[in-house]
């Protein structure tokens, strides 16, 4: 039951997935909604620059029914005529067709904006599959389709019978009308018909939009195995991170205990805890951390330090505060300043007994610690 689970596609797509797919060229559409935002600036574009526009082509086509003779003659003259009509023409048009395609270019910016994918251009035999593509006819998304095109031609019908019904009287006066005054009637009747039917069109596009970007998402729903995936493609393997980290944390303990046998001394528990200082004047004010371990590491630390004869100082309150509150390779708190300074005091002695001869210097004992930098004693009083 959890590996069905896990198959099923109950996720939400994860921004990485959502990139991918619009890499890949697949971004939310609605053709609804650009085909009424491009027949609507057409629309309004007739509306605005109809008047203009007409009166511009009758006044060219006058001009091109009427010509001089002698071009009739002249080689290339009915060429250059041509021409002149049809730059006129052009320039009459083209305040529309800029508005339907700067119209066409900025409805994709509604939804998902532009996508520039060469991916979609690829050639894929998959696509000429007679059974894919009647599985995308019978498919709920060719369904879909198939109820919005009825819905869609039954408005756009009903729109257009009522129009007519309601301008039938209009209709039927253009013929008493003078010609040019029935035309203008006639052209005002089209525009406001093909205003209402685009109109129209926006119930459609209502619909269709969040429609839409609701199948966009359902289409890039993931697994929990493929977020599970996922996580691991970007945060990397868990499994893969703790062995990487488990050698970390061994070849930084294999380059700790190197310097064991360079320090001055080791301060232990005796037998959970042991840290070893190094104090070199020139290079710092206060002893270093070079090493420091608990239980089987602290073992090898008192193990390596007898074999290079570097003296061990039984001190525990010390040796918990050490390790809990300094860090290797660097120098010791300020707090712990007074009683390290004892114990490298011993240090020193102990060094010019073994040089020298004489009394062997007495242990440290005693040594206290400032309070709060003992965790055992914090323990103790809880």
């Amino acid at each position: 039951m959890a590996e069905d689970s896990d198959l099923e596609k109950t996720e939400s797509a994860s921004s990485r997935r959502l990139e991918q797919a619009r890499e890949e060229g697949q971004v939310p559409q609605s053709r609804e909604l650009a085909t009424f935002i491009s027949l609507m600036v057409g629309v309004v574009g007739l509306y605005v620059l109809g008047r203009w526009s007409g009166h511009r082509m009758m006044e060219i086509v006058r001009s091109g029914l009427n010509f001089e003779r002698r071009l009739a003659f002249e080689p290339g003259g009915m060429g250059q005529v041509m021409s002149s009509l049809a730059t006129d023409a052009l320039f009459t048009v083209a305040p529309l067709l800029a508005a339907s395609v700067i119209a066409a270019l900025a409805t994709p910016f509604l939804m998902g904006g532009w996508v520039f994918s060469a991916s979609v251009l690829r050639f894929d035999l998959s696509r000429l599959n007679p059974m894919q593509g009647l599985g995308r006819m019978f498919s709920t998304h060719g369904l879909v389709e198939l109820v919005k095109a009825s819905l869609k031609a039954v408005l756009v019908a009903s729109v257009g019978v009522w129009v007519v019904w309601r301008e039938r009287d209009h209709l039927f006066a253009l013929m008493l009308q003078p010609l040019e005054t029935s035309m203008d009637d006639f052209a005002a009747l089209v525009l406001l018909s093909a205003l209402l039917i685009v109109s129209s069109l926006a119930l459609i596009a209502a619909i269709d939009v969040p429609f839409q970007l609701w199948e966009y998402h359902r289409r890039l729903r993931m697994t929990k195995e493929e977020v599970r995936q996922e996580m691991k493609e970007q945060e990397g393997d868990p499994q893969i991170k703790a062995r990487i980290r488990a050698a970390q944390r061994e070849m930084s303990r294999r380059r700790m205990m190197t310097q064991v046998p360079t320090a001055d001394v080791v301060v232990t528990n005796p037998t959970h805890y042991a840290v070893a200082l190094k104090y070199d004047p020139d290079k710092a004010g206060a002893p270093i951390v070079v090493a420091k371990g608990m239980n089987l590491i602290a073992l090898n630390i008192r193990e390596l330090a007898r074999e290079n004869s570097v003296p061990i100082l039984e001190a525990p309150p010390l040796a918990r505060a050490l390790y809990a509150n300094c860090e290797l390779e660097q120098p010791i708190p300020t707090a712990l300043y007074t009683v390290v300074a004892e114990v490298m005091a011993w240090v020193f002695q102990l060094n010019h007994w073994m040089a020298e001869g004489g009394l062997p210097p007495e242990q440290p004992t005693g040594l206290a610690v400032p309070e709060g930098m003992d965790p055992a004693a914090g323990e103790a009083t809880t």
